[in-house]
């Protein structure tokens, strides 16, 4: 084992860092610029049942230290992704990837992982209760613990892979979902998605994104992060993935710190497509600079 590796429900990863889903593609697009198997792994592009073509446009607004989206969960459906996008993503990575699942009924989520858990491919399953972009599904799950529960069992009742469940920081009490999660059988937990967040237009006084509402991404939600990562780390023993506004290595370390096995990268990667290649290369001298001879040494470093 090197000194960035660490272990992620049972499986090695060569170093902490997935790019997020919904800023990685299904990775081929990003093998266009760098090797991308010099990530851990990569969580792909939110997976639902059927097809969808997302919300209308416009779907992204700047904001300071971040910026929103409301895209919708576009995507080609499960059919299409085992039959198109994997055997295109095997070409150019060549370690298991993480497949992310979102549905609008525990029996959809149950039916799309069940599909992906079959592919020699796919390492774990994350399944995302925390889409805030969506009607009727996504984070309606993830804001109600018995809900969130629910889903865990339908989709561990078919699958045999670790199940990730990405949970929402739109909560008013996230450990308790957590624990929740964990009770009914999670694997492992990753957070936080998305912060539910608006722009206005001054010119035309109505919200800048069609849908209304979207997701707030980038370093401004950092420190929430981090605080909601360090509490649930405390409430559960089940590895945590976290992510919200990573953007350097110094980031990874602070998030290992507060309690995350594995960190996820997501809003920088729209901003420099090598954003996680050039973390991954500035972690040794970061750790180096802290005194950190192996990063699994120091996951939940900051607890008492």
């Amino acid at each position: 084992m090197g000194r960035l590796s660490v272990s992620l429900c049972g499986m090695e990863l060569d170093n902490p860092v997935i790019p997020a889903s919904g800023t990685f593609g299904y990775g081929y697009e990003f093998a266009e610029y760098y090797d991308i198997n010099c990530l851990g792994t990569f969580s792909f592009k939110g997976t639902t049942r059927e097809p969808r073509f997302g919300n209308p446009q416009p779907r992204i607004a700047e904001s300071a230290r971040g910026m929103l989206n409301a895209v919708g969960l576009q995507n080609p459906g499960v059919e299409a992704v085992i039959g198109e996008e994997l055997p295109r993503l095997k070409k150019v990575f060549h370690k298991p990837v993480m497949a992310n699942v979102s549905g609008f009924s525990a029996e959809e989520y149950a039916y799309t992982c069940e599909k992906l858990d079959a592919q020699p491919q796919v390492g774990w399953l994350e399944v995302n209760i925390s889409c805030p972009n969506v009607h009727g599904g996504g984070m309606s799950f993830g804001t109600d613990p018995a809900a969130a529960a629910s889903v865990v069992r339908a989709v561990k009742a078919v699958t045999k892979k670790p199940v990730i469940m990405k949970l929402t920081p739109n909560v008013t009490d996230i450990v308790s979902v957590a624990k929740a999660c964990e009770d009914a059988g999670a694997d492992g937990l990753s957070l936080i998605n998305t912060v539910q967040a608006m722009r206005i237009d001054l010119k035309t006084r109505r919200p800048l994104l069609a849908n209304g509402t979207g997701g707030l991404s980038g370093p401004a939600v950092f420190p929430l992060a981090v605080r909601m990562v360090y509490q649930v780390y405390e409430a559960v023993s089940v590895p945590v993935v976290g992510l919200g506004g990573v953007s350097s290595a110094e980031d990874v370390i602070e998030m290992m710190l507060a309690g995350a096995t594995a960190v996820e990268v997501g809003a920088a990667n729209l901003r420099d497509p090598c954003a996680c290649r050039d973390i991954i290369a500035a972690l040794p001298a970061a750790m180096d600079k802290y005194g950190i001879k192996n990063l699994r040494d120091i996951i939940g470093g900051a607890h008492g």
